[in-house]
């Protein structure tokens, strides 16, 4: 399981912290999507699951709570791929126009009724060409920072064993931020040249602010650290002044 706490401490002071935790995953189809719902679940956080079925063709997919467009205005329609939960839409980065190529542009939007900061979903076909020298893909949440939730430099880093055992190009990828709530989610490749379609099914959720895991440093050892530095700082003058 590929399972990551990216980032923490949002803002510290020297009496007291306050942490934000950006957590992803990046498995397998089964385990990817057990690891979202039990880290919903263990923050006490609302759990939603969509599986793709009778998708309709048009610019905006409409969804029970949430709707989905391309990022560059193009056309979506479902189709299946592999052993996929559900349907599939292609959102290849060279895919409908130019000048996306590897881009935010080229990726989907998915615009949610209500507040969320927990989101994944299934990705297919990925990370079979294309490495330049990775083929990464990124999650962003109300427009913030690209959140990098898959890296691979070759095939093997792709394939995973799917719902049959056997591996496959099927991966489920999530991001969550616990720093804030949420309406709008982007997702999009960069590996120019290479297919890629997403979907299958789509897991999304709320979470208490602060309530994911934290940092591995407590906050009276970040005291101590900064204490330290603090000190360190007062002797290098002195020695200046000597």
């Amino acid at each position: 399981m590929k399972l990551a706490i990216l980032a923490a401490a949002a803002g510290l002071l020297l009496t007291t912290s306050v942490n934000a935790t950006i957590i992803t995953v990046f498995d397998s189809i089964p385990s990817g999507s057990a690891s979202f719902d039990n880290t919903v679940q263990a923050a006490g956080g609302d759990l939603y699951t969509d599986v793709w079925t009778s998708i309709s063709s048009g610019t905006t997919l409409v969804r029970p709570g949430y709707t989905v467009t391309r990022n560059n205005g193009g056309y979506i329609y479902g189709n299946s791929y592999g052993s996929m939960s559900g349907q599939t839409i292609d959102i290849s980065p060279d895919y409908n126009g130019s000048g996306s190529t590897g881009t935010i542009v080229s990726g989907v939007t998915f615009l949610f009724d209500e507040a969320i900061n927990s989101f994944g979903f299934e990705v297919g076909d990925w990370a079979t060409c294309c490495f330049g020298p990775t083929t990464d893909l990124y999650i962003s949440f109300d427009d913030g920072a690209p959140i990098l939730v898959a890296s691979a430099g070759q095939e093997s880093d792709g394939m995973f064993p799917g719902a049959n055992g056997y591996d496959v190009f099927e991966i489920f990828v999530a991001a969550f931020d616990d720093s804030a709530s949420f309406s709008k989610v982007q997702f999009w490749g960069n590996g120019s040249g290479e297919y890629l379609v997403i979907g299958g099914q789509i897991k999304y959720g709320l979470v208490d602010i602060g309530s994911l895991p934290p940092e591995t440093v407590p906050a009276p050892a970040s005291f101590a650290l900064i204490s330290l530095g603090l000190l360190g700082l007062g002797l290098r003058r002195r020695k200046q002044q000597k």
